[in-house]
């Protein structure tokens, strides 16, 4: 799935056993790009073999005997679909429209789960087994028997159907990009559905949609799908929704009698009786929060406050631990964003000019301690990422365009200009002038102007004031060539609405993909079809056939060698057209947190959910407690 960080960001009715065959016994090490087909899989990977085999017991990075227990008061630090780390509104996470808090996901079950010590392998959830036709366009999955709902209802097939269809015609827009390409879904009994997919899907659409939470067709009966309702929903997850305070707080219960909580799964993941969210809108009341013990745990994402603010008390007394843990090996990606749905944005020239602007060495060096690495990519961190002169395969995707491209994308991969981090390099500027000019702006009276004689005005839309002192260098640059830049900020609801209806000049974007990034994921990004959905994430407006055509490249990859190829020949034409003013990166988490946890080392390498494998110490929690 993607989360909203830095993602973020899902016919025949010929269903029987004469497709798939009768009763099998588990195959064991299948890659989903390769055979078999129409035979019992415990597991699917995007390319390669799975790691687990059908008779795995628990996933190697959690602690199968972690106690179960306490509290942990946490603040996220990703979100996904309409969830909000700033207030809540509605417990209704899977459609557009309100303020969901996160974690919503815990409350449901999906067909598999993701082991995340594994680029992109999922194992049997609700879904025992699934089989894959041998078109490759049906996928059948024999619902385990022993799935319950929180009510103790059966959860069954039709409960998985419905989703599906619901999902496809009214989820949010990031769930209805896995089930665009979907014909139908189809319960033929109690245990087994079928997805039925037209042929036009990447085969690694499934695992988009294994992940997908399943909803209770019986409870959508009687209650309207679309609403914005403070009663949660019926779940059928290791947690349930207990008590909250609307936009301030909200716990999540551990599930007693989850019928899933023995299964390998399941095992050494979820232990604690209570997750608490804790909802702030100011920053640093949520700091001051922490530092009083009232939040357990914070990533913190403040190069400076890292830097200076964690010298309190219980730090020099050990009671709160302060620690880099390892990032995670995905792509990913941090950027400004243009709209360029507005007219001002529409030359290339435009935007690569105000990009100059941003003194990235100077802001590393005065505001984040040098904390961070200059991003260049959609897919930093990543082999996915263009360098250097592009290879003889990527030369192949690439040379059908040639007189349509920018010649950039045919030479050495984009990076953006280095300042001498003094705070008064001319060059970029000058660059960036020239390119004004070229574009058709000129200087009048201390102004850039267009041909009318109107000023080119660029507002930054912002929810946190963390983010005005790291763009007054920014808007200071800008302001020096006659640019009227300003920056607004709003409060995280009307920062929402704004971003699902593309109403904004420049926003930030931060997220990270799976290293098998799927064309679903890039279409939601950067397709054509998804520029004006609102709700989606081509936030910069793309409408590139080209684009488009290179998304369709990495659609048709059957193996991590030719996904890398078509995604490096789709980075370098990204950066020739400039929608993106690439930002910074890290190479870890930054954690503080009241040492009271017990966790497992090392961590796994391509997601990192601490909630979920983290426990409380009870020697360490009473010690604290008594302090």
């Amino acid at each position: 799935m993607l989360t909203r960080r830095r993602f973020n960001q899902f016919a025949s009715h010929a269903t029987g056993a004469a497709l798939f065959g009768g009763a099998f016994g588990l195959s064991t090490n299948i890659s989903l790009a390769a055979n078999p087909t129409d035979k019992p899989l415990h597991g699917i990977s995007a390319f390669g073999e799975l790691k687990y085999k059908p008779n795995y017991t628990h996933f190697d990075y959690v602690n199968p005997e972690a106690p179960k227990g306490g509290t942990m008061v946490f603040q996220p630090a990703y979100w996904y679909f309409n969830q909000n780390v700033s207030t809540f509104n509605t417990f209704n996470s899977f459609v557009l429209k309100g303020d969901a808090p996160p974690r919503m996901e815990y409350c449901f079950n999906a067909l598999m789960a993701r082991a995340i010590d594994e680029p992109d392998s999922y194992y049997g959830m609700l879904a025992e087994w699934v089989e894959i036709s041998e078109d490759r366009n049906q996928y059948r999955f024999k619902i385990r028997e022993e799935a319950r709902f929180h009510d103790g209802s059966a959860l069954t097939a039709e409960d998985v159907a419905f989703t599906f269809e619901l999902f496809k015609k009214e989820g949010h827009p990031s769930l209805q990009i896995s089930f665009v390409e979907m014909v139908s879904a189809v319960a033929s009994s109690d245990n087994h559905v079928t997805l039925i997919f037209n042929g036009k899907q990447s085969d690694r659409v499934v695992l988009n949609v294994v992940q997908v939470p399943i909803l209770s067709k019986a409870y959508y009966s009687t209650n309207a799908f679309d609403a914005s309702s403070m009663t949660p929903p019926l779940g059928s997850g290791a947690y349930k929704v207990g008590k909250f305070s609307a936009g301030a707080w909200v716990e999540y219960e551990r599930v007693e009698n989850y019928w899933a909580k023995d299964m390998p799964f399941n095992i050494g993941l979820n232990n604690f009786d209570r997750l608490r969210i804790e909802f702030y809108s100011n920053r640093d009341a949520s700091f001051e929060a922490f530092k009083k013990g009232k939040i357990h745990l914070r990533e913190e994402f403040t190069s400076k406050s890292w830097a200076t603010n964690y010298d309190f008390p219980a730090i020099n007394e050990g009671k709160v631990i302060k620690k880099i843990f390892a990032g995670e090996q995905n792509p990913r990606f941090q950027a400004w964003v243009f709209n360029t749905r507005r007219q001002k944005f529409s030359d290339p020239r435009t935007r690569q000019a105000i990009g100059l602007c941003f003194d990235f060495e100077w802001t590393n060096k005065n505001i984040f301690y040098s904390a961070y690495k200059r991003a260049a990519s959609l897919f930093e961190n990543s082999d996915l990422k263009a360098k250097g002169m592009p290879s003889e395969a990527e030369f192949e995707i690439l040379e059908p365009y040639r007189d349509k491209l920018p010649q950039d994308a045919y030479g050495e991969a984009i990076i953006p200009m280095k300042s001498d981090s003094s705070g008064n390099d001319r060059k970029p500027l000058r660059q960036a002038l020239s390119l004004l000019v070229g574009a058709g702006w000129k200087r009048e009276e201390g102004k850039l102007v267009d041909a009318e004689g109107k000023q080119l005005a660029i507002e930054f839309l912002i929810r946190s004031s963390s983010f005005e002192r790291l763009l007054a260098k920014f808007i200071q640059n800008l302001t020096s060539l006659g640019i009227n830049a300003t920056i607004r900020l709003v409060d995280a609801s009307q920062y929402q609405a704004r971003l699902d209806g593309f109403d904004y000049d420049i926003i930030m974007t931060a997220n990270q993909m799976t290293p098998n990034v799927s064309a679903e994921t890039l279409r939601l990004f950067l397709h054509s079809s998804t520029a004006e959905q609102h709700g989606s994430r081509n936030y910069a407006g793309i409408k590139n056939p080209i684009i488009d055509q290179l998304i369709e490249e990495a659609h048709k990859a059957d193996s991590h060698k030719t996904l890398r190829t078509a995604a490096r020949a789709l980075d370098r034409v990204l950066r020739s057209y400039h929608y993106f003013i690439p930002n910074w990166y890290s190479d870890g988490h930054r954690m503080a947190y009241w040492d009271r946890f017990g966790y497992k080392e090392p961590k796994p390498d391509y997601f990192f959910p601490v909630e979920q494998l983290w426990w409380q110490d009870e020697e360490k929690a009473k010690k604290l407690d008594q302090s």
